[in-house]
């Protein structure tokens, strides 16, 4: 599921070095869990250094997991989208100029999907499940 920054939902930003992992992996999750739990937000993904296309372990991890990447390839993170967003969740270390425009968990903690997409996948998916992340009051 894509969701646009300009639709009138709060989004949650996932942000990983390459934006072809990490965070494809923690917005398909987040995604689906919102939709489950009929929360109104939307998660995408970005990359401070994207690659060029998303990593192939991810995309087809993601579909024997029934899951779609919410974007078709890396997505640099800008400026706009850190600030129209409610909150990111970020896989790395951010550039300084995001720092104090959001609200912002780090999650470094996640093992490379390259060596274990199972074992990344389970501790993203953990971490979305067990987080604040929640509708705006």
């Amino acid at each position: 599921m894509k969701i646009p920054l300009s639709a009138n939902i709060p989004v949650i930003i996932f942000v990983c070095e390459h934006g072809a992992a990490k965070s494809i992996i923690a917005a398909a999750y987040f995604n689906q869990l919102a939709n489950q739990r009929g929360l109104n937000l939307g998660a995408i993904a970005r990359g401070t250094n994207p690659d060029s296309e998303l990593s192939a372990k991810t995309v087809e991890g993601l579909q024997r997991d029934g899951l779609i990447p919410t974007e078709s390839a890396p997505q640099k993170l800008t400026l706009a989208d850190v600030e129209s967003a409610q909150q990111m969740i970020s896989f790395c270390e951010l550039p300084e100029e995001f720092l104090d425009k959001v609200t912002y968990e780090n999650w470094s903690d996640i093992p490379p999907v390259s060596e274990n997409y199972e074992k990344a996948r389970d501790m993203i998916v953990a971490k979305v499940k067990t987080s604040r992340l929640e509708e705006p009051i």
